[in-house]
């Protein structure tokens, strides 16, 4: 079992860099597939709780160091009150969620019904992005949801729904 997660962590980190090189679709209102959070989905359904919660800190450490750090723009001088962001470590809290409701559908996995995980691995992935736009909008104080951030969100769910079977044939 220790290969077998040694195995998933070292696939989390390659997904992890391949994931700089998948471009947004413009076509499709920038949607993208996220090869990170669905490789994690995938492991998350077939480990222990354990190994699964391991993960969704590793996961979500990377994808915070990817998208959380940065400056925040702008000369100092004429933006005194900058925008807000989420901090980091708030994705590690939405990914242990994601697999808690991976970890739910476990027993149907191992029968062999992957087909609801890869179901589940698009909702999810929508509850995710929905989640962290909602964080986002609180944060910042104002609620807005223009219909392409909607787009946005649905559209990359389903891609990325759509590329789940790849990875669980892995």
């Amino acid at each position: 079992m220790i290969k077998y997660i040694i195995s998933i962590t070292l696939l989390t980190l390659a997904a992890c860099m391949v994931q700089q090189f998948l471009p947004a679709i413009g076509g499709l209102h920038g949607a993208r597939v996220l090869i990170l959070p669905l490789v994690f989905l995938c492991a998350a359904v077939s480990v222990n709780f354990a190994s699964m919660l391991m993960l969704a800190f590793i996961c979500g450490f990377l994808w915070d160091a990817q998208n959380a750090l940065g400056p925040s723009g702008g000369d100092i001088e004429i933006y005194t009150n900058p925008v807000e962001n989420l901090r980091f470590g708030y994705s590690i809290i939405l990914y242990a969620m994601m697999g808690l409701l991976m970890q739910g559908i476990q027993p149907l996995f191992k029968r062999g019904k992957w087909h609801i995980s890869s179901l589940l691995a698009g909702i999810a992935i929508f509850f995710y992005l929905f989640a962290e736009f909602l964080l986002i909008n609180f944060v910042r104080g104002d609620f807005v949801f223009p219909r392409a951030a909607f787009y946005r969100i649905y559209l990359t769910s389903a891609l990325t729904m759509l590329f789940s079977p790849f990875i669980f044939w892995l």
